[in-house]
């Protein structure tokens, strides 16, 4: 186990000792023996006395000298960096200069500058400057780069824009400062798929997404889905781009999305290639709220970045919230906020009930690269969504543009980022400011009364405790209310009530008969809500409501019921389920994406959060075979119906990526997923023999494989699309998610001696070991064998690429929710993780929190 594991604590911040004025960096790029040489000019901190040692962050480097002022001086670096003392330090500005040597092609961890099938790329957030050459590696340190780059590689890439290139080099000035983590170089035989966008003041901006030859025509939508986030940031934030080029970059080994470097953004290419054959409609909905996501970055994370990473979520929360409602004007308001609550309580919701739950901005961590979680993310945009809502749309948007005005150019904190509301607002926002400092899912619970015409809502919050924080005060809880009459008119519109208090009651006068209440309407604010109603109010509301998001809860909540009913009783399900079902599918005034949405039975992940909240010990075999029964239920009462949509909603026509379409294939896809169920995938065999495009032909696939069927189509799926590296994915990760549970790890182990798995690309890892943990049942089979496969490969991957293991070890994270055998067994296989020799502190925190050590 890593012994150098220290944590660090927000409390204990301290500013630099020296800013940076320039940065100059010369690349003369070789597999294992890359040469950097830095040129730096320090000044010390005017907002700091007295002379000080400089100290630079600094990994796996092996330097071969360094310099102050020309002066070449002596200096042995530690583990972690070097550290020159103040006395061999000029009293006010000097340069610093030093040469290092690197092996991009041994850095199998991805971070720093590595190379990626002959290309080489880097990825520095959190802390991976460091391990390119020594540099204060820390957010708040913010300086122009000017980078040279020598290799005989045709396409050479970093920040900002071209300043010179010759044979053999390149060189790139980024004018706007900038903290080390937004440092980016590409190196390779690279060709561009080419555009331009003119910005509202006139500027010409080129536009390059540079891929690997034989890709350059699958880029056609992420160039689009750029342009257009371009323009909605302009219209939206007023928010123009900064440079004469906007470079994106896809890399095939990459551990996260995407990165939003200053001018050149380096992509998991899963989210820059699509052609209709190839990608489904799910994953052109990615790639253009990802492309949104890291182009609006350029403003919120670049321009003002962040003081600290305690203040991560000042960025990601803040930028998540805006590519969701990018998503949104694209495609579906609704639909998108349904898709987010969904992912928010699948991720987000599981992480602040378990052992590794933290406040959306953390206060201690000994790994950063471990806090990039839902919590700051999506949580994170959901407190920047609950401000808005409080403040009004008018006043969000004067709030934002002093933002920007007065943090141009800082590293900012979520101190910075609430004052500019208060100045704004006259608002006092110390208790909001709760919800970034405490960890945990407000349950919020309502009764209500009707006395004379006057309806009461009585409300009540609390948060259950969560690691280091046992109680925690009531927080500002934005509810959305509306009221409807009982004939299904609504009688009060969305009204936002603003709950302060522990306890705090709403009345609603001068109603002329007793109103049935939508309560957190549009999900106003992410807490859980504890309300006692009965099957026939939530069929009214799930017939009646208005509030889209509503109306699609009462028929989850109804879902969910009935299958807790199933899970624990036995039995079918009630038949007024199946007819308030029935009615909605057969409206067809809703969007179809959004009654696809609404066909979907609760994940079994889901239902066994709600039975633990509900004070029971989930079983994953009856929660799986009580999901299979109630889906052949659905299908055998709703035949008819379901037949008639997956008529009807055939397009005609070519493919088009646009939400129209794609919803129309959704509710198809829904339909034929019940209707393989009674006709042994005989519509679903047809429609793979016939489709021409990715989402009709992989959910055809997936039809089959979920009914025990598939296996020639699936080999013809293979055999089509082998030499495809992100088609494969697919055919990898259905497999494993679709398996039988007795199967499930037996059909991973398998797919692990498979010629074309890759465990050290870390989309083919994910596409077998997290199918695994996604497969609720298979990964939690009572043999125990879902545990140690996916430990045997943490173990395996740890020494190589630690990030990835550290993120794929939550898998583990909701094992106290389980009986005591099951218990028994991931305490084992985290032990053992966390037992294993040269543990990275990656994974050593995780196992540690998981473990409650």
């Amino acid at each position: 186990m890593d012994q150098d594991a220290e944590t660090v604590y927000l409390a204990e911040y301290q500013p630099p000792a020296y800013l940076i004025e320039s940065v100059g960096l010369t690349f003369r790029l070789h597999p294992t023996q890359t040469r950097v040489l830095s040129d730096i000019r320090f000044t010390p901190n005017p907002a700091l006395s007295g002379k000080r040692d400089l100290r630079l962050d600094g990994e796996s480097l092996r330097l071969i000298s360094a310099a102050v002022d020309g002066t070449e001086i002596a200096v042995t670096p530690d583990a972690r960096g070097l550290t020159i003392p103040a006395a061999s330090l000029p009293d006010g500005a000097f340069a610093f200069a030093c040469e290092v040597e690197i092996s991009p092609a041994t850095n199998t961890a991805l971070e720093g500058l590595y190379m990626s099938n002959g290309l080489y790329c880097t990825q520095c957030e959190a802390e991976g400057f460091r391990k390119i050459t020594f540099y204060p590696d820390r957010p708040d340190v913010m300086a122009p780069f000017h980078v040279r780059i020598e290799s005989d590689l045709p396409v050479l890439l970093s920040n900002g824009d071209p300043v010179g290139a010759g044979p053999g080099w390149a060189e790139w000035h980024d004018p706007w400062p900038k903290p080390s983590y937004l440092f980016a170089l590409v190196a390779g035989d690279l060709v561009s798929h080419s555009d331009f966008f003119r910005t509202r003041s006139g500027q010409q901006v080129e536009l390059n997404i540079w891929v690997r030859p034989g890709d350059e025509g699958k880029c056609d939508y992420a160039m689009d889905s750029l342009k257009r986030a371009m323009k909605w940031d302009e219209d939206t934030y007023g928010r123009e781009y900064d440079l004469d080029i906007f470079n994106i970059v896809a890399v095939d080994d990459f551990n996260m999305g995407a990165m939003e470097n200053k001018g050149l953004n380096i992509f998991n290419s899963k989210y820059v290639l699509a052609l209709p054959e190839t990608a489904t409609d799910d994953d052109f909905a990615r790639i253009e709220a990802i492309i949104a996501h890291e182009y609006f970055h350029n403003w919120t994370g670049n321009r003002i970045t962040c003081r600290d990473w305690f203040q991560l979520c000042l960025k990601e929360g803040l930028t998540v919230f805006r590519d969701q409602g990018f998503s949104g004007d694209m495609r579906s308001h609704a639909v998108k906020r349904i898709e987010d609550v969904l992912t928010l309580r699948a991720r987000q919701f599981r992480e602040d009930g378990g052992p590794l739950a933290h406040p959306v901005r953390p206060d201690h961590y000994q790994e950063i690269n471990n806090f990039y979680t839902a919590t700051v993310y999506e949580k994170g945009a959901e407190v920047i969504g609950m401000l808005k809502r409080l403040v009004g749309d008018d006043d969000y948007r004067r709030a934002l543009d002093l933002y920007f005005d007065r943090h141009d150019g800082d590293a900012a904190t979520i101190e910075d980022w609430l004052k500019v509301f208060e100045d704004t607002t006259g608002r006092d926002l110390t208790q909001f400011k709760r919800w970034y400092t405490d960890a945990g899912t407000p349950r919020l619970s309502v009764e209500e009364d009707w006395i004379d015409g006057r309806y009461t809502l009585h409300f009540t919050q609390e948060t259950p405790p969560t690691p280091g924080q046992p109680e925690k005060p009531p927080r500002v809880i934005p509810i959305a209310v509306g009221l409807l009459n009982p004939n299904g008119d609504e009688v009060v519109p969305t009204r936002v009530l603003e709950m302060t208090e522990a306890r705090q009651s709403f009345s609603f006068d001068g109603l002329g008969s007793r109103p049935v209440a939508s309560i957190l309407r549009g999900f106003s604010a992410p807490v859980v809500l504890n309300r006692a109603t009965t099957a026939a109010e939530r069929a009214f509301l799930l017939a009646h409501d208005t509030d889209p998001f509503n109306k699609w809860e009462a028929g989850r909540s109804l879902a969910k019921e009935v299958l807790a009913r199933m899970v624990t009783e036995g039995g079918a399900p009630a038949p007024d389920y199946l007819a308030a079902l029935d009615a909605m599918l057969r409206d067809d005034s809703l969007d179809p994406a959004f009654r696809a949405l609404a066909m979907r039975l609760p994940g079994e992940d889901d239902m066994a959060q709600t039975l633990f909240e509900a004070g029971q010990t989930p079983d994953p075999d009856c929660i799986n075979n009580a999901r299979s029964a109630l889906a052949r239920a659905i299908a055998e009462r709703l035949g008819d119906t379901l037949t008639g949509l997956y008529d009807a909603m055939l397009t005609p026509g070519p493919y088009s990526a646009e939400a129209g379409a794609a919803g129309r294939r959704a509710l198809r896809l829904a339909a034929l997923g019940y209707l393989g169920r009674i006709d042994g995938g005989a519509r679903a065999r047809a429609q793979f023999a016939a489709a021409d495009n990715m989402t009709d032909q992989i959910g055809a696939l997936a039809s089959l494989l979920e009914i025990g069927e598939g296996a020639a189509e699936l080999a013809a799926f293979h055999d089509r699309w082998q030499a495809d590296r992100l088609v494969l994915d697919k055919w990898f990760g259905l497999q494993v998610m679709l398996a039988e549970p007795d199967r499930a790890a037996d059909t991973a182990e398998r797919l692990t001696a498979h010629p074309a798995f890759d465990w050290k690309n870390p989309n083919r890892f994910r596409a077998v070991i997290g199918a695994l943990s996604a497969n609720a049942a298979g990964f939690h089979h009572r043999s125990g064998a879902g545990y140690r496969f996916v430990a045997d490969w943490l173990i395996r991957l740890d020494p190589v690429n630690p990030q990835t293991a550290a993120r794929m070890s939550t898998a583990f994270e909701t094992w106290r929710r389980y009986d005591a055998d099951r218990q028994g067994m991931i305490r084992a296989e985290l032990a053992r993780i966390r037992a294993t020799p040269g543990l990275s502190r990656d994974l050593a925190e995780m196992t540690a929190r998981m473990l409650g050590a």
